[in-house]
């Protein structure tokens, strides 16, 4: 079947016509063969069907068409003959059908109103154009109107109308000003579709006398403008301003103020409204709404979403555009118009129609006398249009009758068509909303073969790259082509070749040995033609030697080399660039024939230089760069690894092998080792390089084996001791004749995938392997041991084979043969398969447990017969399953159990049973197909063993002589309960175990409460099940039969002064060894770490720490002997601590962690410091300055002067009379200027009169004497600091509280 085609109308007219069609034909794009080809008229031009003219210029009505002969044209007018002749305003253009009609000469535009059709026909058909409506284009004056003035209140709404005159096409409509400047609008004001000018709300600025709307007619270039609009606003104050000028002081006046309003539509009115529109065209939906404040428009589609890319959103949001609409988007779009008051809200419902539109539009037909064709004819519209045809412009219920024609709807089938049935048809689509007119031809032509290939035509190509030899044709009935080498060769075929619809023969890999002549034949029913070209294949242009990298010291010379290699017929030419562009304009480049020199170089010659060789058939190229400066770089060898080998030769070419030679490339300084040679299969594997062989770097020849039926090209790879080089350009490429295979398919096997068939598989042999076209295999088997001839068959080149209809699970021997066009490989080996297997048909027999213990059963059975087993007997299935357990008699899900054992065994073991339960099983054999029936299920019981421990045991009330033991039966019990077995034994303080005491307890109870038991005593429990078999694993506890108090984890936060907490808790004793009630005492730089402690004597303890929450590793104290206290040295105040403490020689034994706090850096101690004799001396001093400066002020104010104290301490700095500094322990400055102010408790006032909030103010007033500091025997305090950590800070002289002697202690210190 041949392809359609169709081709540009840009190309030419006729060829437009001939080539679009549907048909076995194509005709070819040749001037010569056109001019001699008839064809019917099809029109080409026609003027758009609705034509809307100046009345001002001539008309002119267009219509060209194309045909062979050329056609003659005619016009109806409203339906009837329009003879231009009669007509002196009306002129036909020369071998056109196109009509001009004067107008500037007297004729008027209106007079020619109607609709036009224009008719082009020859003596093979004649086609028609569109009904073309002529009407002149109208631009009408606005009718005169008094417009009264507008006035309105702010804040009201407002529509000034347009109203334009109709005109031809509609006016385009904008408000201006009498300055002919367009009136701004915004969300508040804008122009409606309509032209009306709505203002949401008024403001006093839209005070104007001078709104004039202007209708724009483009098609006559005139504006037409109508009168001016008056708009005057009344703002609230203007109002009440008038109307209190009108009314006496007595009267109640005054406009109300601007009120806010909720939206309402201004346009489209009321809450529903309809809008159609036509398929493809803009949808446009405005709402346009007034409101105070203005109100914002949002646009939805009730129940989807508005088009993605195709929607767009006007004036402000107030318009919703949408464009190529289509029937989807027929729906209810709302409105909605809303401002902080509310909103209102319109549907539109939009229902889109469609004008006619083309499915499938008829295509012109080209055929052959006798062929058969169809003319297709398919259109869509809303409504459905409604499909006519015409022949030759006349319908074709009243047309001449065809008997090769039938009318099928919308199809024209044509059978055994002849000359005569040569027409043009029309197909009308239409419907309420337009209609779709199309033309197409059927033109049946017959015509002999014509080769439109020039003869004897040359082509050259370069050798390994594509040939494509032309042989254009026409005919009609389409004829064959046939290629043929030389002038009497045989008939070419093969994969060497594609043969192309258009007749052009492709060779893909032109060879030197494909050169020579090519016969193209053409044949048809009505003649034969032939026609010669010469197909010329040349060797390729090669840069045998490239430019190299260049490094040159300015004002040196330097020369790039580029020296090619090229097909001797073939003229190439050199061209030299720099930086991809031209060589500079400069005598200093010389071009030689095969270098580049450059004198005196600068540094502008720094750059990449490129050699490009061109011919007329291909072109190469290469690339190096110059690297200019200033000075010669420092001498030094660079060892690299070689340039890659080029020249290289095939030489000596055998079928077997060929000689390879080629240049070595430039050793860098490093000796070559070695050479790599690899070769590609061109036929087989394109682009894919393997390895061929190795040989010393002395050697550039070697004599290399081939493979029969390959395309080789070689290449060479240089290695020194650096590396090994790029490989070097291929070699030309070499075929190998072909031969009879060498080898045969490998892993040959025989394998049934159903029980009635063998499945024969193999691994195919490569391309390589192939040694010729053809490839090929003889697949032969026959059955084994039975006297049976080889079956054979002859299959592709696949990997597999299936034989039917063979017994189940037979043995085969099998082999299978390679084989090409020239003959066959050696005889192969053979190999032994087998035909499917089915599922086994028998179960075993005999099946018998043993039941061994309550857990392990051991089952026996009898083998199968091997006949029955149908496959390859893989072993026996044991599928075995829990029924019920014999103690709970109660039934749970089966959960069936499989054990496979391989092979031919005749027993197995089932481990994991559980004891005192029901089982069945079953056996069945396995073959390689699957399983086999199942044995009659046989039951068997284990018995009874020993059961698990108790799932619990709680011991609760515990009193000063009892204890309630609570405990949960087993979760296995695995036979019958008997009994449980409790016994239990005292642990004294030394934990020395006491008598073990034994109780018996029925297996029905679950509680029971132990009496007259010791005063304060721990006691450990053991506690079993116990079945027939024997006693299960036991469950352990300990409890104590006392209440006292213990102890719990202290997380010490401590202040500056220190105090003890021991919380209350449920004591359990230990039963090993234990270290408790850690207790920490913290000040400043050290902590007191006691501790209690149960357990051998005899022990050394240590203390490890460290900063809490930190990461590193704890720090460890030895504590001397056995103490049970500890003094942590060198803390940093005010840090929180970790601490545990542990035994010497017991692992991993040590308390739990304590947390405390060192406290901040303090004046003292806590202790009674009014008894001490250090403070009773400082009181002394603190007393006798004072009364020294009091002395001193007293005798300067005798004097008249004033003592500053400041000055004074700063002249004589005694250290012992000036208070200290915060912050290093210094004396700081009085102050004189607060001298009669009272000292605040517990501060200090710096010099710059502010107190800073991490002063402290601790004071023994504020601790008081209720501290229940506690010490050890050796004196240590073990207390806890404690104290106000916060108090508010002090402000000026917001106190008065009188000075005591504490709290100026404070001060100073």
């Amino acid at each position: 079947m041949m392809k359609k085609k169709i081709i540009s109308a840009s190309k030419a007219s006729l060829v437009l016509l001939l080539c679009q069609m549907v048909s076995a034909l194509d005709v070819p794009l040749d001037s010569k063969l056109l001019e001699e080809l008839s064809q019917p008229p099809t029109i080409t031009q026609q003027s758009p069907k609705d034509y809307i003219v100046d009345p001002r210029e001539n008309i002119v009505i267009q219509c060209e068409a194309k045909g062979k002969p050329p056609p003659s044209f005619s016009w109806t007018r409203n339906g009837t003959h329009f003879d231009i002749d009669k007509d002196a305003q009306v002129t036909m253009k020369p071998n056109s059908g196109t009509l001009v009609i004067n107008i500037m000469n007297g004729g008027k535009a209106e007079a020619y109103e109607g609709v036009y059709q224009c008719t082009a026909r020859n003596e093979r058909g004649a086609a028609i154009s569109n009904n073309i409506v002529i009407r002149p284009s109208r631009s009408p004056l606005w009718t005169k109107e008094k417009l009264e003035p507008n006035q309105v209140r702010e804040g009201d709404s407002l529509v000034l109308h347009c109203r334009p005159p109709v005109g031809l096409p509609p006016p385009i409509i904008f408000w201006m000003d009498n300055a002919f400047q367009r009136l701004p609008q915004s969300e508040r004001v804008s122009q409606g579709l309509n032209g009306d000018l709505y203002f949401s709300n008024v403001q006093p600025e839209d005070t104007r006398e001078d709104y004039i709307c202007y209708a724009r007619f483009n098609h006559t270039q005139t504006i037409q403008q109508k009168q001016p609009i008056s708009v005057k606003v009344f703002s609230m104050d203007s109002l009440n301003d008038t109307i209190a000028a009108n009314l006496s002081d007595t009267d109640i006046y005054g406009a109300k103020p601007v009120t806010e309003r909720q939206p309402v539509l201004l346009t489209p009115t009321g809450s529903t409204s309809t809008k159609v529109e036509l398929r493809g065209n803009v949808l446009l939906l405005e709402c346009i709404a007034a409101g105070l404040p203005t109100p914002v428009i949002r646009w939805i589609k009730e129940g989807g979403e508005l088009p993605a890319n195709r929607t767009f959103f006007e004036n402000f949001k107030k318009t919703l555009k949408i464009v190529d609409v289509s029937e989807a988007d027929s729906g209810n779009y709302k409105c909605i118009a809303r401002n902080t008051l509310g909103s209102a809200h319109h549907v539109i419902s939009v229902t889109v129609k469609a004008a006619p539109y083309w499915i499938t539009a008829p295509r012109n037909l080209v055929l052959s006398p006798g062929e058969d064709g169809t003319l297709i004819c398919r259109a869509n519209g809303n409504p459905k249009p409604d499909i006519s045809w015409l022949a030759n412009g006349v319908p074709i219920a009243i047309a001449p009758e065809d008997p090769s024609r039938k009318v099928d709807g919308d199809t024209i089938i044509f059978s055994q068509v002849q000359e005569r049935s040569s027409a043009v048809y029309q197909c009308n689509a239409s419907n309420e909303y337009g209609y779709l007119l199309a033309n197409a031809f059927v033109n049946v032509l017959a015509e002999p073969p014509r080769i439109l290939t020039a003869a004897n035509k040359l082509y050259q190509v370069i050798a390994d790259s594509p040939a494509l030899l032309d042989c254009a044709y026409f005919g009609s009935p389409k004829p064959e082509i046939e290629w043929f080498k030389g002038v009497k060769g045989s008939i070419l075929r093969g994969n060497e070749y594609i043969f192309h619809d258009n007749g052009t023969l492709e060779i893909p890999v032109a060879q030197k040995d494909g050169s020579g002549t090519y016969t193209c034949v053409a044949r048809n029913e009505l003649g034969k033609i032939q026609n010669e070209v010469q197909l010329e294949v040349k060797d390729p242009t090669m840069i045998i030697k490239q430019p190299e990298y260049k490094v040159i010291q300015r004002y040196g010379q330097v020369s790039f080399e580029c020296i090619i290699k090229h097909d001797s017929t073939l003229l190439p030419t050199v061209i030299w660039l720099k930086d991809n562009g031209e060589l500079p304009d400069d005598e200093r480049f010389l071009v030689g024939k095969d270098n580049l020199t450059i004198m005196n170089v600068t540094d502008k010659d720094d750059g990449t230089y490129t050699c490009i060789v061109n011919t007329t058939l291909d072109s190469v190229s290469a690339s190096a760069v110059l690297t200019v400066v200033a000075a010669p770089p420092t001498p030094a060898i660079i060892y690299a690894r070689p340039n890659p080998p080029f020249d290289l030769e095939l030489t000596g070419q055998l079928e077997r092998s060929v000689e390879l030679s080629w240049v070595p490339g430039d050793e860098n300084n490093s000796p070559i080792t070695n050479f790599v040679i690899e070769y590609e299969d061109g036929l087989h594997e394109p682009g894919v390089w393997h390895h061929q062989t190795e040989v010393p770097g002395t050697q550039t020849t070697v004599q290399l084996k081939l493979s029969p039926y390959v395309n080789y090209s070689f290449r060479v790879i240089a290695v020194n001791e650096i590396g090994r080089s790029q490989p070097s350009e291929p070699s030309e490429q070499y075929l190998t004749k072909s031969a009879n295979p060498d080898e045969n398919p490998s892993n040959v096997q025989g394998i049934g995938s159903e029980p009635d068939n063998l499945v024969i598989t193999w691994e195919s042999l490569t391309g390589f392997q192939s040694n010729g076209p053809g490839l090929q295999y003889k697949v032969s088997w026959r059955q084994k041991d039975v006297d049976d001839e080889w079956t054979s068959v002859i299959v592709a080149n696949v990997s597999k084979y299936i034989v039917s209809g063979t017994p189940t699970f037979v043995p085969y021997e099998i082999k299978v043969q390679a084989l090409n066009d020239l003959g066959y490989a050696p005889e192969p080996a053979e190999v032994i398969g087998h035909s499917g297997e089915d599922l086994p048909m028998v179960a075993p027999g005999n099946v018998q447990v043993h039941v061994i213990n309550s857990t392990l059963a051991k089952v026996h059975w009898d083998t199968v017969p091997l006949k029955t087993v149908r496959g390859h007997l893989q072993g026996y299935k044991v599928y075995y399953w829990k029924v019920q357990s014999l103690s709970r008699r109660s039934r749970r899900h089966v959960e069936k159990k499989i054990l496979t054992f391989r092979g031919n065994k005749t027993f197995g073991m089932l481990p994991g049973l559980e004891p005192y339960s029901s089982y069945k099983l079953n056996v069945r054999v396995v073959n390689g197909k699957g399983e086999g029936p199942a044995s009659p299920d046989k039951v068997f019981k284990t018995p009874e063993g020993v059961p698990s421990s108790p799932s619990f045991l709680k011991i609760t009330n515990p009193t000063l002589d009892s204890l309630t033991l609570e405990w949960g039966s087993p979760t296995h019990p695995n036979g019958v309960l008997t009994s449980y077995i409790l016994k239990f034994q005292p642990i004294n303080n030394t934990h020395e175990l006491g008598p073990l005491v034994e109780i018996r307890i029925p297996a029905n109870e679950s509680s029971l409460i132990l009496k007259n038991l010791n005063y304060s005593t721990r006691y450990k429990f053991y506690f079993n099940a116990q079945t027939s078999v024997g006693s299960g694993s036991q469950i352990t506890e300990e409890a104590v039969t006392i209440m006292d108090e213990g102890y719990s984890e202290i997380l010490f936060a401590t202040s500056p002064v220190m105090h003890t907490v021991r919380p209350t808790f449920y004591k359990v004793q230990p039963l090993y060894p234990r270290i408790r009630n850690v207790t920490t005492a913290a000040a400043e730089t050290y902590a007191n770490i006691s501790w209690e402690y149960e357990g051998p004597d005899h022990v050394n303890f240590y203390i490890e720490y460290g900063v809490a929450g930190s990461k590193e590793d704890w720090k460890k104290e030895i504590v001397n002997g056995s103490r049970s206290f500890f003094v942590l040295k060198g803390l940093t105040p005010g840090t929180a601590y970790k601490v545990r403490v542990g035994a010497e020689g017991l692992s991993g034994f040590r308390s739990s962690e304590d947390v405390f706090e060192t406290g901040p850096a303090m004046a003292s101690r806590q202790v009674d410091i009014a008894t001490q004799g250090w403070f009773i001396g400082l009181m002394c001093a603190v007393a006798l300055l004072i009364l020294i400066l009091l002395i001193v002020c007293f005798i300067r104010r005798n004097k008249g002067g004033k003592y500053p104290v400041k000055e004074k301490e700063d002249a004589h700095a005694d250290p012992e009379i000036q208070p200290m500094k915060e912050d290093d322990g210094t004396f700081g400055e009085y102050s004189d200027a607060e001298d009669h102010k009272p000292l605040k408790k517990g501060s200090r006032t710096p010099s710059d009169r502010t107190v800073k909030k991490e002063d402290s103010d601790d004071s023994l007033v504020d601790y008081g004497e209720g501290v229940n500091g506690q010490f050890n025997e050796d004196g240590s305090f073990i207390g806890q600091y404690s104290g106000k950590k916060e108090k508010e800070p002090a402000e000026g002289n917001e106190s008065s509280e009188a000075p005591s002697p504490v709290n100026a202690m404070n001060s100073f210190v």
